[in-house]
């Protein structure tokens, strides 16, 4: 390459690189210009999280027409990784190189926090999920989801089974998504080491969207089950509950996650065998507490289903402004990522856990769902917690 050659190669690269900066810079803007935050989101796919952003959205809306940050608003732009690696990938790379979101809030994805991990972790910018699903959520520095999660929710509906149940003989079927076998195996050996316990039988090719549930749970009973601990989303749990009581099996204990826990679950069940038992992420919706009453207005006001994933999404979003209220000067994604990074623990009811970015949440408020009610019900007073 000739010196004028290189010369002009030098000049493009710099107005590249400018041009990139431009583009990747963070939407903090400045004089007014509206906060750039972000949500990446399963909408769409085999396995959808639509409330959690919804729910963020309804609480930046409402901070918006109080007045925002001293007259600035938030700009909140969700996408829909519809479940898709690359699609996930595009998403994250359009919010924050692109719109140049200073933060991450009130996500919920199958896969995306495994993917972009990394990549944010590059932009210097952090991701608070309403609902953390696979592996990476748990297992970033740059990502603090406001929910428990599958794992040690998995970890709580097992210790609660043995040890206030006092069932033996419990199976475990699991769904895989992406990479999240080895940390399904941790929080049932976590659930080994605080109990002394081990699953009779462990099935972990049970699909997501399977159409007959049938095989898996036939394979089950004959294995001896007393009671089943699984991780699905509320449509196949509906099918596995009905693919049991097709087959008769009507004394089985179910030690489902917070992902069954909707109105809708309820509902459609008939049938529960011996309970179905779900350790709630957060205060039980299905209470009419005022701990929930904020969030239950700001729902029914917006259309949202009242689930826990709304939940999550209303959380995260309002901790992320009771956080941006305290920082001082600029709103920039650099200057968020600290407050973040240095918040103290905001203490809410409807959570067991206060949350700090970091910290992970061990707490569930055990519920039940009897046969013939079509309505959950609390059975404890207070929460129960990962090795209490």
């Amino acid at each position: 390459m000739n010196r004028r050659a290189s010369g002009t190669a030098a000049v493009l690269a710099v107005a590249a690189l400018t041009l990139a900066g431009c583009a990747g810079g963070d939407g903090g803007g400045g004089d007014g210009a509206p906060i750039v935050v972000g949500s990446v989101n399963t909408i769409s796919g085999p396995a959808t999280f639509p409330e959690a952003s919804q729910a963020a959205a309804a609480v930046f809306d409402a901070f918006n027409e109080a007045g925002g940050l001293d007259g600035r608003t938030i700009e909140y732009k969700t996408l829909d990784d519809k479940g898709d690696p690359a699609t996930a990938t595009a998403s994250a790379r359009e919010l924050v190189g692109s719109d140049g979101a200073v933060a991450l809030v009130g996500s919920a994805s199958l896969i995306e926090c495994e993917i972009n991990a990394k990549y944010y972790e590059q932009e210097g910018i952090l991701s608070m999920p309403g609902i953390g699903v696979d592996t990476g959520c748990f297992a970033s520095e740059s990502i603090s989801p406001a929910n428990v999660g599958p794992f040690n929710d998995m970890t709580l509906t097992l210790q609660y089974g043995s040890e206030v149940l006092g069932l033996d003989d419990i199976c475990i079927l699991l769904e895989i998504a992406g990479s999240t076998r080895p940390t399904y195996q941790a929080a049932i050996d976590k659930w080994t080491e605080i109990t002394g316990k081990e699953p009779k039988y462990v099935d972990d090719t049970v699909p997501y969207g399977a159409s007959d549930y049938t095989p898996y749970i036939v394979k089950a009973r004959d294995q001896g089950c007393k009671a089943l601990a699984i991780n699905p989303v509320e449509p196949d749990a509906i099918g596995q509950v009905k693919a049991a009581n097709a087959q008769g099996w009507d004394d089985v204990t179910w030690l489902y996650l917070t992902s069954v826990y909707s109105e809708n679950f309820a509902d459609a069940i008939d049938d529960a065998g011996a309970g179905i038992y779900v350790p709630a992420e957060f205060y039980p919706f299905t209470d009419d507490s005022e701990i929930n009453a904020d969030w239950r207005e700001l729902m029914e006001a917006n259309d949202i289903p009242l689930t826990s994933f709304s939940q999550g999404g209303y959380l995260a979003a309002t901790y992320f402004i009771e956080v941006l209220e305290g920082i001082d000067g600029d709103i920039t994604r650099e200057s968020v990522s600290e407050a973040l990074k240095a918040m103290d623990p905001i203490e809410n009811p409807m959570v067991g856990t206060p949350y700090a970015f970091g910290t992970q949440n061990t707490a569930g408020w055990p519920i039940i769902l009897k046969s013939g009610t079509n309505a959950w019900e609390q059975v404890a007073d207070d929460w129960l917690r990962i090795g209490e």
